[in-house]
């Protein structure tokens, strides 16, 4: 029996999604998605820093995510940090040098910070590698009191099992329609 690309993409967001949000803090709402595909990450933040208020939180571009665009949020400030690209890439026709290599939402003021009994989520979208495999965002957590660097990654394979801190796995599929999409 031959299943498709979507079939698989299915059963793996089934299985990942349970397991995710048992071990991790800081998580992909959608845990797979298509190679070559346009993809919207959406990181849920379940708690502060040992109960103290979530102030900041910085997401590091992983290589092969390209043209990161974060989503503004009402009572967060947003900045990006450019860098220049080892290897530049078409888009369009045009010749891409430079790219978004991290995103950071910082709160406007006390008042709007993430109080630790709360979730949230941090939205930004880009578009996916056409090789499948496992693809790791760094997030860096500031709170009124303290900071936890959700950036561990596992010596081999996907499993976060042990890990204090694991960065949000993405696991990217397979696609019979690598090619370009919005």
């Amino acid at each position: 029996m031959r299943f498709s690309s979507t079939t698989k993409f299915i059963a793996i967001c089934a299985s990942m999604a349970g397991a995710a949000g048992v071990s991790a803090h800081i998580v992909l709402d959608e845990p797979a998605a298509l190679a070559g595909t346009s993809y919207r990450a959406v990181f849920r933040v379940g708690h502060g820093c040992a109960g103290s208020p979530t102030t900041a939180i910085k997401v590091l571009i992983p290589p092969g995510f390209k043209g990161a665009k974060p989503m503004p949020k009402p009572g967060w400030v947003l900045s990006t940090r450019r860098e220049k690209l080892a290897q530049p890439y078409d888009d369009h026709g045009k010749s891409v040098t430079e790219a978004v290599t991290e995103i950071t939402w910082s709160a406007a003021s006390q008042n709007e910070a993430l109080p630790n009994d709360w979730y949230d989520e941090f939205v930004l979208r880009g578009a996916l590698p056409g090789e499948a495999g496992a693809m790791w965002f760094k997030v860096l957590q500031t709170c009124e009191k303290g900071s936890i660097d959700w950036v561990q990654i596992p010596a081999s394979g996907t499993s976060t099992h042990g890990l204090q801190a694991p960065a949000a796995l993405l696991e990217i599929i397979p696609s019979e329609h690598v090619g370009h999409r919005h």
